[in-house]
This record gives structure tokens, C-alpha cells and sequence, in this order.
């Protein structure tokens, strides 16, 4: 049986380079947006206090990591499927943050 499950975000790694030292070096990337497009982006940078440049490399590195990690295969024995299973649908353990969430009145109402 071969089940296919999302697995939590994790940075991705190309294989090479995690065995040697962390380069300075950076490529260069060029890109063609629209003006508004970019009036956007300039606009959502600022606003958290990023250079355009970290803007853009942190949203597309998230993007490329969903991209990745959605499209990843988890193979399992039918045994070890059944008791993954049987763990999801078994009720969470009573703990503080649980009742505080519990007692919480939500922002809506």
C-alpha cells in the first residue's frame, strides 16, 4: 500500500551543500513584473521592515519548499498505516494550552 501524506515544513537542503561550509557567495536572479506588481511587493517589504530583496528570496523559498514538500511520498506497511491511522482518530490528551483554547472566547463573537 503506498499512502501519500503532507509532511510538516522543514527547510529544504540540496544534498552537495550540506556537507560542505555555508558559502557567502549569492546568484543573481532577474525577474520582469509589472509595475504594480512590484509597487506591491515594495510596499509589503516595508511593512515588515525587509529588503526587497529578502521579501521576495523568503516568499519564493516558501513557496518552493510547499511545492516540494506537497509532492513528497510516504511509503508505509498496511500495519504501520493502521496504527498511524488509529493515532490521528484517537482523541487529543487533556493539557493547559488544550483548556485555555477550550476557554477562550473567539475573536468573532
Amino acid at each position: 500500500m503506498t499512502i501519500a501524506l503532507r509532511r510538516p515544513r522543514m527547510p529544504i537542503m540540496n544534498p552537495a551543500k550540506q556537507a560542505s561550509a555555508p558559502s557567502s557567495r549569492r546568484d543573481t536572479l532577474n525577474l520582469r513584473i509589472k509595475s504594480d506588481d512590484r509597487g506591491l511587493i515594495d510596499r509589503a517589504a516595508a511593512l515588515t521592515g525587509k529588503t526587497k530583496t529578502d521579501f521576495v528570496i523568503d516568499a519564493a523559498r516558501r513557496a518552493a519548499e510547499d511545492a516540494l514538500l506537497d509532492r513528497t511520498l510516504f511509503l508505509a506497511t498496511p500495519d504501520a498505516f493502521d496504527a498511524f491511522r488509529a493515532r490521528l482518530d484517537e482523541p487529543p490528551l487533556p493539557n493547559a494550552r488544550l483548556q485555555r483554547a477550550l476557554k477562550t472566547t473567539p475573536p468573532w463573537e
